[in-house]
């Protein structure tokens, strides 16, 4: 058995690893070594949060506290997202989910692998892996004894997407569940024994390795061993686009594939006054924000000015005499209720009205005017004239006293004017007569109208006074 020892630097901290020539070492030394190495890994991450906590023990006790001054909705440039990982674990050629390989005994190697990866958010995450390792199986169908073994090295990008982000028991998130799934290039170099018994280098048979495209799909758990360092435990499926990663190109249906399931250290870069985006809990950040103390003082100062506003707004409308003016404008308080007031709220003192204005007054002979005498014209004119609504006044009380009389209204004209024309004009003022007698109380079907033009004259149409007699209306008992 032939051994490497190598020094390498993980955090600060010098490790020794021994690498073993993997053609002389049978199943369980491998298990041992695999072993060895992630308790050395482990080792190195429990030491370093071990000195974290040690550090943050010497502090003030608000440094213990898991509160972040990171604001909801505040952007990843208060966070920490960027960080690299080592991590080590075994290849097969087997799956977890199952399916055919050409080779029947699975072998159980040694696999490594170095990442970097940017958290975008609190549940996704953008890795670049470079991995490699051996994937070795022997026993084809054909013949029991071929075998091969595969050296390989991928680079690639995955998106990784935390399952749980959100603790409701914990302030700060300690285990994350993860999935993954993305795109690599492998390159590799298949050696053995093939179907015909004959030993193959593709290398040296080709001059060159093989390249092809690898999809990679996983799920792990990650730990947090401090808001700098994590443990994950992962399982990938690598599924090769190409039949030759085992160096027996059967041309079957399926392509190869091999599995990684391995266990690594994660070191997040940043000042540890910002908290790693991974492990922030947006559930806790609510609630800080919420009780943070700073807000509510701002919210009992806005209350205080709310409330302050209010009062001098009921003051504005304090009003105590009633009489729709605030006191706080009142020049006249405590006026008698129902006392029309001014914008002031002082009494509104009105002028004295003379209401005779309004009443009619009666016309010098008015009282001599009988009910049903003639109502007289101004000439080619059926406006009633004032002088002759004491007539008129008289005529419509005696027609209300006498509901069961019915009269005839008889409108004539002047000899001025066309016959037609005075026609027209005698009904004019025998309606304007009808139209007052309605409006004061009279029923109109009590009421005929008849028009004569200038006919049946009462007066010599050759002089004026005849004339201005003979524009009239005459009342006829029915």
């Amino acid at each position: 058995m032939v051994l490497n020892s190598n020094i390498i630097t993980i955090f600060g901290k010098k490790i020794t690893i021994k690498l073993f020539n993997l053609k002389t070492m049978n199943y369980s030394t491998l298990k041992k070594t695999v072993a060895l190495s992630l308790v050395s890994l482990l080792a190195v991450g429990i030491a370093n949060a071990q000195t974290d906590t040690s550090k943050k023990a010497a502090a003030p006790a608000m440094a213990t506290s898991d509160t972040t001054t990171a604001k909801v909705f505040g952007g990843r440039g208060q966070y920490n997202t960027w960080s690299v990982g080592l991590n080590v674990g075994v290849t097969s050629q087997a799956l977890a989910t199952g399916g055919s390989t050409d080779f029947q005994n699975k072998k159980i190697d040694l696999g490594y692998g170095l990442s970097v990866r940017n958290q975008l958010a609190h549940s996704f995450a953008l890795e670049f892996d470079l991995r490699g390792g051996k994937v070795s199986g022997s026993g084809l169908a054909a013949n029991p004894n071929s075998n091969y073994a595969t050296n390989f090295t991928q680079a690639g990008i995955s998106g990784i997407v935390n399952v749980a982000t959100i603790d409701y028991i914990r302030r700060k998130n300690a285990v994350n569940f993860f999935i993954t799934a993305g795109g690599a290039l492998a390159w590799y170099n298949p050696t053995g024994v093939d179907i015909n018994g004959v030993p193959f280098n593709w290398k040296t048979l080709s001059g060159h390795e093989v390249k092809e495209y690898v999809v990679p799909v996983g799920a792990g758990v990650k730990f947090r061993l401090s808001d700098q360092l994590g443990l994950s435990l992962g399982y990938t499926e690598n599924f090769i686009d190409g039949d030759n990663f085992d160096g027996a190109n059967l041309n079957y249906p399926t392509k190869d594939r091999y599995s990684y399931g391995y266990a690594g250290l994660e070191y997040t870069f940043g000042p540890k006054s910002k908290p790693n985006l991974e492990w922030v809990n947006p559930v806790a950040m609510m609630y800080d924000e919420l009780y943070d103390a700073a807000l509510r003082q701002e919210v009992e100062a806005l209350e205080g000015r709310v409330g302050n506003v209010e009062n001098a707004i009921n003051d504005l409308k304090k009003d105590s005499d009633g009489d729709g003016v605030a006191d706080q404008f009142d020049k006249c308080p405590n006026t008698p209720a129902g006392t029309v007031v001014d914008g002031s709220g002082c009494p509104i003192n009105f002028p004295k009205i003379d209401t005779s204005l309004f009443v009619r007054k009666p016309v010098p002979g008015a009282e001599s005017v009988k009910a049903f005498s003639n109502i007289q014209f101004e000439f080619d004119s059926s406006v009633l004239r004032t002088s002759s609504y004491p007539a008129l006044d008289a005529t419509s009380a005696d027609l209300r006293a006498n509901a069961s009389k019915k009269i005839e209204l008889d409108g004539y004209a002047s000899s001025e004017g066309t016959a037609a024309h005075n026609l027209r004009l005698s009904r004019d003022r025998a309606n304007s007569v009808k139209t007052y007698l309605v409006n004061s109380g009279v029923d109109a079907k009590r009421l005929k109208v008849k028009a004569y033009g200038e006919t049946n004259p009462i007066a010599d149409n050759s002089t004026e006074e005849g004339r201005v007699l003979n524009r009239r209306v005459e009342f006829k008992n029915k």
